[in-house]
This record gives C-alpha cells, structure tokens and sequence, in this order.
C-alpha cells in the first residue's frame, strides 16, 4: 500500500443500497460482487470498503448492477469521528480478511492433501496433472485477490504466501512424478 493508500485507508466509502426484492437474482448479484471484493455488512443495504483505488471497480460494478436491477445506490465518503472509530472500522475488515485467509489456507492444506493421495494411489497421469495445475491456478489467483483487498496486513496474510509457495513446490514434485512415470520404459519380458 502506498503511502497516499495509507493515508485513504482512514476514509471509507459507504454504499446505502435498495434493490428489489423480486427477482432476487439481482439482489443476490449485488451481495456476490460487494462479497467478492470484500466490502463489510454494516446491516440490511449497507456496505463499506476502504476508500482506495483497489476497491473502485467493485464497487463500480455493484453500483451498475443496482441500477440495472432499477435499484437506487447512494454513495458516501465517511471517516470516523475520532481515532477508535477508524480504528473499529480497521479491526473489523481485518477481521474479515483474517477469516478469508483462513479459508485460504484450509483450501491449501486440501490441495496438498490430494496431491499426496494422488502419488500414494499411484494416480501419475498427464489429465491429473493437468487438473492439478488449475487447482494451483485457482489458489494463486484467490492469494493475488486477497492480496490485493487486505490493505491493512491481515495476520494471516504471510503465511499464506508461505503456504501457497509449498503448494507450488508439491506440484512441481507431482509433475516430476507425472514426467517419470511417462518417460519409464516397460521392462522387456525375458
């Protein structure tokens, strides 16, 4: 985070959302979109993320989407009146991050546990590499969303990183496995 990141990062933005109730699609695309970037549910209709660059098109694609849906969106920049308001705000989007980097590293522990079940069951093919490697993909994906979205450094966030170079790491050792299982040459019967 830059410093002028930083200094943003006191202020938030506040979306005061109404979106009809029928049909819910709608509603439920605006909730996955503020869910997606992390926004916090203040109560019914109300979001808030940090007033920073990272958040801008989320938001903007949520504010679109309650429109579309002939919804109504109002929009403020707030700062908390006192250093503990912004402090309260601050804990609590770590906090939520903190939860997010939780299921991150859950999600990697599952990863390298396939990976081990793959080698032990002998399961060496090219389409399992293959579908290994978009798993990893994902992971890497979902690190570099959060990544992006954690403007105040869960605590969480370092061992994530750590964690998802050892999921690399074994799937680099899997795809050996793979290679050396297919270039092995059949022993010739005597």
């Amino acid at each position: 985070m830059t410093n002028k990141d930083r200094e943003a990062a006191g202020h938030w933005l506040v979306l005061v959302l109404k979106v009809p109730a029928e049909p819910s699609r709608h509603r439920v695309a605006v909730w996955r979109e503020l869910r997606r970037i992390g926004a916090l549910s203040l109560g019914q209709g109300v979001w808030a993320v940090p007033d920073v660059p990272v958040f801008a098109d989320g938001v903007g694609r949520a504010l679109t989407l309650t429109e579309q849906a002939g919804g109504q969106a109002v929009t403020l920049q707030a700062a908390g009146r006192g250093p503990g308001d912004a402090a309260r705000f601050e804990a609590l989007f770590t906090a939520a991050r903190s939860e997010d980097w939780t299921e991150f590293l859950a999600d990697c522990g599952k990863f390298e546990a396939e990976l081990a079940k793959e080698i032990r069951i002998g399961k060496l093919t090219l389409a399992e590499l293959e579908e290994e490697e978009q798993s990893l993909e994902r992971l890497r994906r979902w690190h570099r969303d959060l990544t992006a979205r954690d403007v105040f450094g869960a605590p969480e966030a370092a061992d994530a990183g750590r964690r998802l170079k050892e999921c690399a790491a074994a799937c680099d050792d899997y795809a050996e496995r793979v290679f050396a299982a297919l270039h092995r040459t059949p022993e010739v019967e005597q």
